[in-house]
């Protein structure tokens, strides 16, 4: 399919679609209970609540619900499944920061490679990695996620990682949709504490924060990508700072966590 006839379905399906719907697309659903009498996904699923499902792994709970989504809810749109495949699916990498000290974006690539194909093969066709954030503050327990503290690394390791999980194009076969994350400043957290709130002067940012971003958005081979952004700089919630999101005029999104935002 031409993505001029993927763009017609799609108007053609918006045009069928309630508010509710439309709003219900854009709800990641978590496949698994962390509180007492949550909904059920697959109860959601068939009323149109959610577009997309985050934690589950195992191909049987996926194709289930893909199942009630495709054949029980409305307008038969099918679920997005995400999960963070960050070193390895089923075969285990080194972690990011080891793969990161090889200084070979070629091995890298290769790696996550074959941790897309192996999760396509599950149903998974979005994964929330890499996490590109830089790193300096030890007491951050994430340093392990990421490639270090070097922007130069770190946007080589972006633009590598990237490279291996979409392939050479935006839907490729047996591959995923790239996340990277947490867009931007996000290593820089207060005291070292994982969501807080960060303070960090604009020429940090700019030159040592944004490169590896900036890195795997402008790669010609990945025109889009889906930043995610978490967390206030400057007591401003990062997506809400256009100085911070250079080169945004394409078709990049950014996934919010909105219970990670301060009430204020």
């Amino acid at each position: 399919m031409t993505d001029q006839e993927v763009d017609k379905r799609v108007n053609a399906l918006l045009q069928q679609m309630t508010l509710e719907e439309k709003i219900g697309q854009l709800a990641q659903l978590p496949g698994a209970a962390f509180v007492p009498d949550a909904a059920k996904p697959e109860d959601r699923i068939r009323k149109g609540q959610g577009g997309s499902v985050l934690w589950l792994s195992d191909p049987a709970s996926i194709n289930r619900l893909q199942h009630v989504a495709i054949e029980q809810s409305r307008l038969h749109i099918p679920i997005l499944f995400g999960l963070d495949v960050i070193h390895g699916f089923r075969t285990i990498f080194p972690v990011p920061l080891a793969l990161a000290s090889s200084w070979d974006p070629s091995l890298v690539e290769q790696v996550q490679t074959v941790a897309a194909r192996e999760a396509y093969a599950a149903g998974i066709r979005w994964t929330f990695t890499p996490m590109v954030d830089i790193a300096r503050d030890p007491r951050w327990g994430r340093i392990v996620e990421g490639a270090g503290e070097d922007p130069l690394l770190g946007a080589a390791m972006a633009r590598a990682q990237v490279r291996g999980f979409q392939g050479p194009y935006l839907g490729s076969p047996e591959h995923l949709l790239a996340c990277a994350k947490h867009f931007a400043g996000y290593g820089a957290a207060d005291g070292g504490r994982d969501i807080d709130s960060v303070y960090l002067p604009d020429i940090l940012l700019w030159n040592v924060y944004l490169p590896p971003f900036h890195a795997e958005h402008m790669d010609a081979a990945k025109p889009t990508r889906t930043p995610s952004a978490t967390y206030p700089v400057k007591n401003r919630p990062s997506r809400s700072r256009p100085e911070s999101m250079p080169g945004r005029r394409s078709a990049g999104i950014a996934i919010p966590n909105h219970e990670h935002l301060p009430d204020r």
